[in-house]
């Protein structure tokens, strides 16, 4: 079992996907954490709707901070596109996936961002 942990700026929206996607898509390759370099104390409620539309519910999700992870070490680091801001977190392997902050701009734009991260967790399983 690998531990990924995903990494966005405020761990409410991309990384929190992610996180979602991995669970549910990965659960019996990954171990799969998510958090961020200034969490914004909530889980986005376009992402948590974006999630639901397609069987995934990530509403009990916590937007969290590194110092909040059980784990300390992980086997790869996904950064959404934030790595100048993301301190550097101990792994085997750091992957960074440019993918644009969807928050403020809309459902539509919600939901591509959702198709893209799905694409990327599902090759990241692949690839394991």
């Amino acid at each position: 079992m690998k531990k990924v942990l995903f990494v966005c700026i405020e761990n409410s929206c991309r990384s929190q996907m992610a996180e979602g996607f991995a669970n549910a898509l990965g659960a019996l390759k990954l171990e799969s954490y998510s958090a961020g370099s200034r969490p914004g104390g909530k889980v986005n409620s376009d992402a948590i709707k974006v999630m639901q539309e397609i069987g995934i519910d990530i509403s009990a999700a916590k937007s969290k901070g590194f110092n909040d992870l059980s784990v300390k070490e992980f086997d790869y680091v996904v950064t959404m596109g934030c790595k100048d801001i993301c301190p550097f977190v101990p792994a085997k392997e750091h992957i960074d996936w440019q993918i644009e902050d969807p928050k403020g701009k809309g459902e539509e734009f919600f939901r591509k961002i959702r198709d893209m991260i799905k694409e990327k967790v599902e090759s990241l399983i692949r690839e394991i």
